[in-house]
């Protein structure tokens, strides 16, 4: 056989998401506006020997590293989606770059429940002519950032269906959500409700005299950004352990193939990108046809990028 032929039963294994380019440049744009924004407030705090400014400029660096995992991510599996020693693509790298930003952002909860926590037990001194304003410009460009960030995909489909396909669309979504993007809105979102927080906990501290509510907004905060933080790992790490993401498309799998005598003794179906998924089947048959008759009959599965099938002869008397 000639390497031509060959070469035509072969496939790429390119598994990115439809928006990933976009999506790149989109991290790029916002970790230039929080890079911006961090190194203005670092260098203005150490000109002006402000604190807060200080303060808060670091605590934007630490978002910005995050976004930074999520932005190298999309490059790198852009610039390597063709290496034959990823398997399946790089579809996933994402996923795993999600799952980082979400262990950082629950350090990041941790680190404000601790120093919140701390502040509540020994009150410091609150320059809330500075820490207000510094809020109220971090939640602005937290804002634009989340604004931008937000995935057109995940809006489309808010409005987009049916109730009666309520169950199967909330499967779709998540197999078609980008879990890097999803992370670094997770990430500016976590911001900017810190920042909602401490604007009413500076606000209500500097015009009743509570100077605990600043410290239990933060708690507050920690709170929320920890709750989002888990739902995140869960959902990268649903992805990165190979768990069958997607029931309805299963059983789809079994009514398109299990006809007349075929019927199918294993089922493994997985992501292995942002609206990519993979299937390998086993059927068993007293008649069997070949493996890519059974392909055709899943061709126009909407998202189902890699199929494979193995096809034995069944020797006893019926399949059940």
């Amino acid at each position: 056989m000639h390497a031509e032929t060959i070469d035509a039963y072969r496939h790429e294994h390119v598994f990115l998401g439809a928006d990933h380019s976009k999506n790149e440049r989109k991290t790029w744009i916002v970790i230039a506006i929080c890079g911006a924004m961090m190194i203005a407030e670092i260098g203005g705090g150490a000109l002006f020997g402000s604190m807060a400014l200080i303060a808060d400029g670091l605590h934007m660096s630490t978002h910005a590293g995050a976004l930074l995992i999520a932005a190298l991510a999309y490059t790198y599996s852009r610039r390597h989606m063709h290496d034959a020693r990823f398997a399946f693509g790089t579809g996933k790298l994402g996923d795993l770059a999600a799952f980082t930003s979400a262990i950082a952002l629950a350090m990041i909860a941790l680190l404000i429940g601790y120093e919140s926590v701390s502040r509540l037990l020994h009150p410091v001194h609150i320059a809330f002519g500075e820490a207000i304003p510094i809020a109220c410009v971090g939640l602005c460009v937290n804002l634009v950032s989340a604004w931008l960030l937000q995935d057109d995909h995940d809006h489309a489909h808010g409005h987009a269906h049916d109730h009666d396909d309520d169950h199967h669309d909330h499967d779709h979504h998540h197999h078609h959500r980008d879990l890097n993007l999803r992370a670094a809105y997770v990430h500016v979102l976590a911001d900017a409700a810190v920042s909602v927080m401490a604007i009413i906990g500076l606000v209500t501290a500097w015009r009743l005299g509570w100077t605990f509510m600043d410290p239990a907004m933060g708690i507050a905060g920690a709170c929320v950004i920890a709750n989002w933080s888990w739902g995140l790992v869960r959902q990268a790490g649903a992805v990165l352990l190979d768990i069958a993401p997607d029931t309805d498309l299963a059983e789809e799998i079994r009514e398109r193939l299990e006809t007349g005598g075929d019927r199918i003794s294993d089922l493994h179906l997985w992501r292995v990108g942002p609206g990519h998924m993979a299937a390998v089947i086993s059927l068993v048959s007293h008649d069997p046809a070949l493996p890519n008759a059974y392909k055709v009959r899943l061709a126009n599965i909407s998202g189902l990028s890699h199929v494979t099938v193995e096809v034995e002869i069944c020797h006893g008397s019926h399949v059940a």
